[in-house]
């Protein structure tokens, strides 16, 4: 994959790199990044002589057919691992499970603090959970990582990429091993987090929001609900408001025709008098 997709993604997109210094040649670590685009996850290992374990749901891997084989082999041939996300406790606890066991093989383990893709190309709160909880249990350092115009070359919903130039930033490693023991501890949780996060922003360059993207999602698809069901009612009620225009036009033509017709007759009885009155 590193010879196929890898390859292709450089010769085709031809991405620059700032801080390649950066990366261990050897032992765990942490790969920490923004994450604007699907292709943050080819993008980053095409660039990076080392593998990178980055994780996927298990759908992906599971599919049956033709397809299904051929989706996982992708994804399995770039570092792909697959999280069941259907455990009591979801997608975090398999995903910190399967950091812990990347990272004490002595590889790169890939995550997206974000948790999700911006919505809109901004910087979003990390989560706690997993990032900083790998980063504890392991002792393993976290790298910073801004992607650069990804999502400019493949936004959300797009199929087809957009020949251009992305940019991967890589920072400084960062050392949490002052915190080893207290990965339990939500306030030193969310203090690594946030740290990570600051040096990402600056990396970046991006504007950082203090709220979950997922909230900003539910946010964007609310607005966009409420946006549709007003376009909804505002052409029902202007369906409504012409359907009562028509009926009064209606009733007012009626209403003309029989004056009309009164009017007709009336001249018709007085041209059949004498006097012509």
């Amino acid at each position: 994959m590193k010879v196929t997709v890898g390859g292709s993604l450089k010769l085709a997109f031809r991405p620059w790199v700032e801080g390649l210094e950066h990366i261990p040649a050897e032992g765990p670590a942490i790969l920490a990044s923004n994450h604007l685009s699907f292709s943050d996850s080819f993008f980053l290992p095409a660039v990076l002589d080392r593998k990178v374990t980055f994780i996927a749901k298990a759908e992906y891997f599971n599919t049956p057919g033709v397809k299904g084989r051929l989706t996982a082999a992708f994804f399995k041939g770039v570092g792909q691992l697959p999280v069941d996300r259907s455990g009591a406790r979801g997608a975090g606890e398999a995903a910190i499970k399967s950091g812990i066991e990347v990272l004490e093989r002595g590889e790169l383990f890939g995550i997206y603090p974000e948790g999700t893709r911006s919505p809109d190309g901004r910087l979003y709160r990390g989560k706690p959970g997993g990032l900083a909880r790998v980063a504890l249990a392991t002792g393993a350092p976290v790298i910073p990582v801004a992607m650069i115009d990804t999502e400019k070359i493949q936004p959300p919903g797009k199929v087809m990429p957009k020949l251009m130039r992305p940019g991967i930033r890589i920072g400084e490693p960062l050392d949490f091993t002052r915190y080893q023991g207290m990965e339990h501890d939500r306030f030193v949780l969310r203090a690594v987090t946030d740290e990570v996060m600051y040096e990402i922003m600056k990396l970046s360059g991006q504007e950082y929001v203090d709220m979950y993207a997922t909230a900003m999602k539910r946010q964007i698809a609310e607005a966009a609900k409420a946006e549709k069901e007003a376009g909804k009612a505002a052409k029902a009620a202007l369906a409504q408001a012409e359907k009562e225009q028509a009926a009064k036009e209606k009733e007012q033509a009626a209403k003309e025709k029989e004056q009309a017709a009164g009017e007709q007759a009336e001249r018709d009885r007085s041209a059949e008098r004498p006097d012509g009155r």
